[in-house]
């Protein structure tokens, strides 16, 4: 399987790299800013790549990612979106693609996360009085905030408490308590932590956490190509990672 690697000089497009030596992938070319030597071609304009490719791993920026999902359309081939940081308004758009190619975007490519995410769903259903907190710990280079995946554990609790709840990002803005419909969000930066997620339930007595801590970017990778293998000859049409774990 041929792979056009968009964000190909960055720290998780390295991790690709290395996930796909001795596989049946085959990264044949890259769409990055920077062209550095990573043992194919780079290009910094997508109108410029030779090679052929059968899908694209973008683990890139929210620039990128709608370059990449442009080559895509052009190709007609399935494209894995591993970016995170994406406003409601681009979400949307890269929706309107997927009636054309196939999509699989998932802001976290882990199979744990995925796991996480149905188990506190189900724990949502069974503690509704409970006040729910995220928080999330990264390195000290991450530029989005909150993380996608707490977005993603937030959403998966809401779609299991039928859209109750707000989220608050933000209580410096907000000097009022805390209200019972709503889940909190906490961000940490620092060092070279990979990524932590703790959902917590706040009862009135006791308190239950569930927490995933990711010790390898390279776990993100194999997820990514894993999707890869599984998107390849699906239908257009916006897949994730509860798609690949069914």
């Amino acid at each position: 399987m041929n792979i056009l690697l968009s964000g190909a000089n960055g720290k998780m497009g390295r991790e690709v790299i290395k996930a796909a030596k001795d596989t049946d992938f085959k990264i044949t070319c890259g769409l990055c800013k920077d062209n550095h030597d990573l043992g194919f071609q780079v290009y910094d304009n997508k109108d410029k790549i030779k090679e052929k490719y059968d899908v694209i791993i973008d683990f890139s920026t929210p620039e990128g990612s709608f370059k990449a999902l442009e080559c895509a359309k052009e190709k007609n081939i399935p494209i894995v979106i591993a970016t995170t940081g994406f406003s409601k308004e681009e979400t949307a758009k890269i929706k309107e693609y997927s009636k054309y190619i196939p999509v699989f975007k998932s802001s976290n490519m882990s199979l744990n996360i995925s796991l996480m995410s149905k188990i506190c769903g189900e724990v949502a259903k069974v503690l509704k009085d409970t006040d729910i907190e995220i928080i999330e710990t990264h390195h000290n280079r991450k530029v989005d905030s909150p993380s996608g995946t707490a977005i993603l554990l937030a959403d998966a609790i809401n779609k299991a408490l039928k859209e109750e709840k707000t989220y608050n990002f933000n209580r410096m803005q907000k000097r009022e308590k805390r209200t019972k419909n709503e889940i909190g969000f906490s961000s940490v930066r620092g060092g070279n932590i990979v990524g932590q997620h703790t959902v917590k339930f706040f009862g009135e007595n006791e308190s239950l956490e569930i927490t995933h801590t990711a010790y390898s970017r390279g776990l993100f990778a194999e997820g990514a190509l894993n999707a890869a293998k599984f998107i390849i000859n699906k239908k257009p049409g916006l897949y994730t990672m509860e798609d690949l774990t069914k």
